[in-house]
């Protein structure tokens, strides 16, 4: 069933129809997630709530260092979610549930089939491109990342479907997920603060044209563009172009790291709090276990390596390599490191 609603109103609602002694659900980690599950508890009463699982291997919260505070660090977060370990997928399906119906009629809406199988797209990932996934998961050109992250963000599909398939780099790549996952959990206020709080001393730039032209992908840097252009119709970005369109906003257009990531989680279909804040921190500088400040990607270099051939930006913005440049990412890198060397003095 599928009704749309106030969770507070609706959830308490249906529970009485069909006489519920208990509401399960997934429990949701992220800040607004935590606070909406709190609110539907107290409406619910005498109706216990209960949190079931969680949509990752590991709950947020319970892989910790030995002297029991969270990891800051992603390696060593790792190696012990590694050690941790997680159960097996669940046997059940559709066919082994007791359904249940509401006392009365009530307006259903109609839902449209618009993924295709999220189980055949993955086995069809590991059966075909896994094996070369460490050596073409940069390549924005190609066909070569599993494009899971929707089926993951939605609950389509559970990380340890994944995993019971999967060793090495993309097994890692999961566990970057369930690292951010852990470190909004502990600390909610990195959805909208930095995490590293030098950076709130860092000098900003407010140019509304410039990031009116990154979001619509007319930059002249035509990798960003293409990116930005995908965003746009798809609702998806390759990963390696969301790190170099990020590195542009922050580093070259000087603008605050969290106006991309509003961007982001506005038009992302996989967008995720936790992965999404954080990634954008990973490359502000800003984060836990961030890439150097002084790491600023050039967007030139980065499209000759990971899209030699030119056929992303003819895919996506095949008119970018005609525009002028906004920007001299020369000039503007050097203006972000001595931005940076202020705060560190």
């Amino acid at each position: 069933m599928v009704v749309h609603g106030d969770p507070v109103k609706t959830v308490p609602r249906i529970a009485m129809e069909i006489g519920a002694e208990s509401v399960h659900i997934s429990a949701d980690y992220a800040p607004y997630g935590r606070r909406r599950d709190e609110a539907v508890e107290e409406a619910l009463g005498d109706i216990e709530l209960v949190r079931s699982g969680s949509p990752y291997a590991v709950a947020p919260g319970r892989v910790r260092k030995q002297d029991g505070t969270p990891f800051k660090v992603f390696t060593p977060f790792r190696n012990a979610w590694l050690e941790h370990g997680w159960r097996k997928p669940a046997d059940t399906d559709a066919s082994t549930l007791d359904w249940i119906r509401p006392a009365h009629g009530m307006k259903i809406p109609a839902v449209e089939e618009k993924l295709p199988d999220a189980l055949e797209l993955w086995e069809r990932f590991r059966d075909e491109r896994l094996e070369d996934y460490d050596r073409t998961r940069d390549r924005p050109d190609l066909d070569a990342t599993s494009r899971m992250s929707a089926f993951l963000r939605w609950g389509v599909l559970h990380p340890r479907t994944l995993l019971q398939d999967c060793a090495g780099t993309f097994r890692s790549e999961l566990a970057w997920r369930e690292f951010y996952a852990d470190v909004l959990w502990h600390k909610p206020e990195t959805a909208r603060e930095n995490y590293d709080r030098k950076f709130d001393r860092m000098e900003l730039d407010d140019d509304k044209e410039l990031f009116e032209a990154w979001c619509e992908g007319r930059t002249g840097f035509p990798i960003v563009d293409a990116g930005m252009r995908q965003l746009l119709q798809e609702g998806f970005m390759h990963n390696r172009v969301r790190m170099i369109v990020a590195s542009f906003l922050v580093k070259d257009l000087h603008l605050p790291w969290w106006w991309g990531a509003r961007h982001f989680m506005k038009h992302l279909i996989d967008g995720d709090i936790a992965s999404n804040q954080h990634n954008w921190q990973w490359v502000a500088g800003s984060g836990t276990d961030a890439s150097p400040f002084f790491r600023v990607f050039n967007p030139m270099t980065q499209a000759k390596k990971f899209d030699p051939d030119g056929a992303y930006v003819r895919k996506y913005a095949p008119d970018s390599p005609r525009l002028t440049p906004i920007v001299d990412h020369a000039v503007e890198r050097q203006v972000a490191l001595d931005r940076y060397q202020a705060i560190k003095a």
